[in-house]
């Protein structure tokens, strides 16, 4: 399903990657009912340390490593507050 794209970011510190997309949907549907589609990643190198998305059959979840869980999304500014704070809790990513 196509989007309209609302944010797009990509940053680099030393190994790790930090990438954060967003899509505005143009339909809401009972998967995503907020109306977003989103990947927030961060990583060194082939190696995820967290991302969180909403991947078509999963739903809102979020990874650690190889471990999934399900993420129970509340806002799009908890979502990103969320991300950030597992990005400098688990990799060191310092926010600017």
């Amino acid at each position: 399903m196509k989007g309209k794209l609302l944010f797009r970011y990509q940053g680099l510190q030393g190994e790790f990657i930090v990438q954060m997309i967003l899509w505005r949907l143009p339909v809401v549907i009972a998967e995503r009912p907020h109306g977003l589609k989103y990947r927030l990643y961060c990583g060194r190198g082939s190696e995820c340390i967290v991302r969180y998305d909403n991947e078509t059959g999963k739903g809102d979840h979020r990874h650690y490593g190889n471990y999934e869980e399900p993420y129970d999304f509340e806002s799009l500014d908890k979502l990103i507050s969320d991300f950030k704070l597992d990005c400098s809790r688990l990799a060191g990513w310092k926010w600017i």
